[in-house]
């Protein structure tokens, strides 16, 4: 993506519907220019279209999360993937920043092998050649295109690996990282069964709220990847648990 498009991106969602006209304007490039960058966004299923308008997903599945801070969430993604070799074998959880760190991976890393739970993942980098895809199976919630439940759990203990990348929906001092979602959830803890290292992507909005369940406390993590608006506090924590932190 350009930074012409992650701007347009930015702007969408200050504003959630905006007249291609007046992009065009504020970024000083012809309608005809806006237009095709806007067919790229939608390809990506980023936003969506209206006649002479540009809109962003109003639902609350992936497509819409994956828009939410796409430009940090795509930092965080080239930053984590330095920790991950030529030829390696990952696990990655479901979610936006998990995402666009499988697709940072897909297109610079040479017989990359990822391990997830995520439908929508595996659809998101089919294009990439040098990428081989293992799809946990297991029942299909619809709107996070993911696999979750006891076949999952069975499907990933049969695969051992270094390093299981994690998205998270909240945090709280007292219990750890949290996820909005139980089965969701229970999904990863079984994905960390089978690797050595759990790495966290996270935008740093999610220190500031809470979610439903704990997806882990803060002794399970190994390192953290996030930007620079973490909370002082949270940041201090993080560090005094011997997290490696990593600030974009």
């Amino acid at each position: 993506m350009t930074a012409r498009m992650t701007k347009i991106l930015n702007i969408i969602n200050e504003n959630k519907k905006i007249e291609v006209s007046k992009l065009s304007d504020l970024l000083g490039v012809s309608q005809v220019t806006i237009r095709k960058d806007l067919d790229i966004l939608v390809d990506k299923g980023l936003i969506c279209r209206e006649h002479g308008y540009a809109v962003l997903n109003d639902s609350d599945d992936i497509n819409n999360r994956l828009a939410i801070n796409y430009d940090i969430k795509q930092k965080i993604a080239k930053q984590a993937a330095n920790l991950v070799s030529n030829g390696e074998t990952v696990m990655i959880e479901s979610g936006s920043s998990c995402a666009i760190f499988a697709e940072e991976l897909a297109k610079n890393k040479r017989d990359i092998t990822i391990i997830t739970n995520s439908a929508f993942i595996a659809s998101y980098i089919r294009q990439y050649a040098n990428c081989k895809m293992i799809l946990l199976g297991g029942e299909y919630q619809k709107e996070s295109q993911v696999n979750v439940g006891p076949i999952t759990r069975k499907c990933a203990g049969e695969f051992y690996v270094d390093k299981l990348f994690v998205g998270v929906d909240g945090f709280s001092a007292e219990s750890g990282f949290m996820s909005s979602d139980l089965m969701r959830a229970e999904a990863v803890k079984s994905m960390a069964e089978s690797a050595k290292k759990v790495i966290l992507l996270t935008d740093a909005t999610k220190f500031n709220r809470r979610s439903l369940v704990v997806l882990f406390p803060l002794s399970k993590v190994d390192y953290l990847f996030t930007n620079n608006s973490i909370p002082v506090d949270a940041k201090a924590l993080i560090e005094s648990n011997n997290i490696v932190l990593n600030i974009v």
